[in-house]
Parts: C-alpha cells; sequence; structure tokens
C-alpha cells in the first residue's frame, strides 16, 4: 500500500511539471487571460488584445508539489505491504 502511495504521489509531482512546462511555464501568477500588443497595419498604432487562454504559474505547481508531499506524507502512516 505505500508503494502505490508513493507511486502515485511521484505520477502527480511528475503530472503536474510536465502540465506546468507544456502549458506555459509562467513564473508569475496564475492567467487565465493573455494580453499582447498588436499594430494596426494602416495606422500603425499599437493596441493591446486580450486573449482568454490558461496559463499556469507558480501557485500551479506549488499546488502540485504540495499534493506531492502530502501524499507522500500519509503513505508512512500506512501499513507496510507484506511480501510472500
Amino acid at each position: 500500500m505505500r508503494k502505490l502511495a508513493r507511486s502515485f504521489a511521484a505520477l502527480i509531482l511528475a503530472a503536474t511539471m510536465i502540465a506546468w512546462s507544456i502549458l506555459g511555464a509562467h513564473w508569475g501568477w496564475t492567467q487565465t487571460r493573455v494580453t499582447t500588443m498588436k499594430i494596426d497595419p494602416i495606422t500603425e498604432i499599437q493596441f493591446p488584445v486580450h486573449e482568454d487562454r490558461f496559463v499556469p504559474g507558480v501557485d500551479f505547481l506549488a499546488a502540485g508539489v504540495i499534493a506531492t508531499l502530502a501524499l507522500f506524507s500519509i503513505s508512512f502512516l500506512l501499513p507496510k505491504t507484506q511480501s510472500k
């Protein structure tokens, strides 16, 4: 039972790190709206464009690490699996 919980904790950590890096790896807080600057082709004036997009930040990464540590800590309270 302990090995299963620890394996699941490692899986949570790996999935969190992979998702964080693939979806944007933002070093600030998580963003659900991203602002980019565009240039009008006629007047050549810059204007902001808001795009609804999920970009995970360090709070997303921290939540995954905390969940991993909690599950890993709980694994010490579980009974050891007896080998036969």
